[in-house]
């Protein structure tokens, strides 16, 4: 969306008002969306952090690639979502089957990061077209997601963030302390499957807003600022979810206000952006709480 278009649909004289603007549906949706998006980033975000799969984040939001452009090719612009998710998907199973087998997980997401998106380039390639459809996918179309989109996007964000809940205690056994999950019984490697699973989940979801490219941050950085600012797991989760709802406001609330001054910023990047300078001020104060912790014990010793 162009700043004339959107200075169109938002009374600039109201923007003093940093709510004001999202009563207007086309705001109001993002917002929503990426509201739930902080959700999965307390939940699913946390598995992520707690079993260091941010590598095999980054690989699943490559994955997608082939699944855009079968989904682009067999039905437009409509035909993303449900192509994103099949590939997905399938990408979450073999890398959760290659790890099982003796790979190396980073070797496993290098395999499948390059079988996947290797695969979509031969399929653009070979079919052309749709380049403005892979476009907005890739980069985003945060502005114009429509209420149908919407309304997909959550339900795969409940279904993950289900699916973190449903196995939550047998995820944190196994994120700790995969040897003695195996001891005890627990199915490791359907665990793992449906963790996996999770994350490509949310993954398809962030990209139908920020775009495959920009999804890392939205799933990782508010856990990570999360764990910066406290030790505590349900301290942690409430932080992220926090964080990400927050960032995500003033991310788009920043949108508006360069919109207003002629300045056409990508939304979904920009949201990021705001997310990656808050997750720094965060990190900051983290390291200033901890300096102050240790300081606390030699003054006490010394007197």
């Amino acid at each position: 969306m162009t700043p004339a278009a959107l200075a169109a649909r938002v009374d600039l004289s109201s923007l003093v008002d940093p709510f004001t603007p999202f009563t207007a549906p086309f705001l109001g949706r993002p917002l929503l969306l990426l509201v739930a998006l902080a959700v999965a980033a307390g939940t699913v975000g946390m598995l992520v952090h707690l079993r260091r799969l941010e590598f095999s984040t980054d690989g699943l939001t490559h994955a997608v690639f082939p699944g855009l452009a079968i989904g682009a090719a067999l039905g437009g612009t409509a035909g993303l979502l449900p192509g994103a998710l099949g590939a997905a998907l399938a990408a979450a199973v073999v890398l959760a089957l290659l790890s099982r087998r003796g790979q190396p997980r980073d070797t496993a997401v290098a395999i499948v990061l390059t079988t996947f998106f290797s695969f979509g380039v031969v399929l653009v390639s070979i079919g052309g077209g749709s380049s403005g459809s892979l476009s907005d996918f890739f980069f985003g179309r945060l502005l114009t997601i429509t209420w149908s989109s919407l309304g997909v996007a959550v339900a795969l964000i409940a279904i993950a963030v289900g699916l973190i809940v449903a196995t939550g205690r047998q995820q944190l056994f196994a994120a700790f302390d995969p040897a003695g999950a195996r001891r005890a019984g627990l199915p490791v490697l359907a665990l793992e499957i449906v963790g996996t699973i999770a994350i490509a989940l949310v993954v398809v979801a962030a990209s139908a807003s920020v775009g495959t490219l920009l999804a890392l941050a939205v799933v990782i950085v508010p856990t990570a600022a999360a764990r910066a600012l406290t030790r505590s797991l349900p301290g942690a989760i409430a932080v992220s979810v926090l964080f990400g709802a927050l960032t995500g406001w003033i991310g788009l609330w920043i949108v508006v206000q360069l919109a207003e001054a002629g300045v056409d910023a990508a939304p979904g990047a920009t949201v990021a952006l705001t997310m990656v300078v808050a997750y720094l001020v965060a990190l900051g104060a983290g390291a200033l709480r901890g300096r102050a912790a240790r300081i606390r014990p030699t003054q006490a010793v010394a007197r």
